[in-house]
């Protein structure tokens, strides 16, 4: 007898609480960048949505297909960064659950490529400025993937000059 809404699972349910990301996981992103990530991601769904209802206001198709997938991109934008904005919808705990499982450089990509691609689609000053903040929101997730990676190469890179430096007071 699980209660959803009081955090507790039953024995060998995978719906228990999990730790938080960054509490000691290895994850690289500190509270204050994945709160700016999360902001960016709606503050580009709502860019997106303003941006792409008013690009459907035209009788030019390509225009109202830009429009389209720029709602579709901010929809898709506040299930994943902040699912308490789609409460109406039974399965936007589970996308935002999924989506935080993905790895920071898979977000970045899918992201960007679902920012690029109504200015692709339609080159104008509403699809590019709607699609600048989503397109960040990818960017800061693509930094977030590369700053792991550059903490263990200067981690190596310090290691191999302690090395050095004792290998050359052995010597002497």
């Amino acid at each position: 007898m699980s209660d959803a809404g009081s955090g507790f699972a039953e024995p060998g349910s995978d719906d228990g609480p999990r730790p938080a990301p960054g509490s000691g996981t290895g994850d690289p992103m500190t509270w204050w960048y994945r709160w700016l990530c999360r902001i960016v991601g709606v503050l580009g769904g709502v860019s997106c949505a303003v941006a792409g209802l008013w690009n459907c206001v035209t009788i030019d198709p390509l225009n109202i297909a830009a429009g389209v997938w720029m709602v579709l991109n901010a929809f898709v934008l506040f299930l994943c960064e902040a699912p308490f904005c789609c409460q109406f919808i039974e399965f936007a705990n589970a996308v935002s659950a999924r989506a935080d499982k993905l790895r920071y450089w898979q977000k970045a990509l899918f992201y960007c490529g679902m920012a690029i691609f109504p200015i692709f689609l339609r080159f104008s000053i509403t699809t590019l400025f709607g699609n600048a903040i989503a397109f960040a929101s990818g960017v800061l997730y693509g930094l977030a993937s590369l700053g792991k990676k550059l903490q263990d190469r200067r981690a190596a890179d310090e290691e191999k000059q302690s090395g050095m430096l004792h290998g050359e007071s052995a010597e002497q």
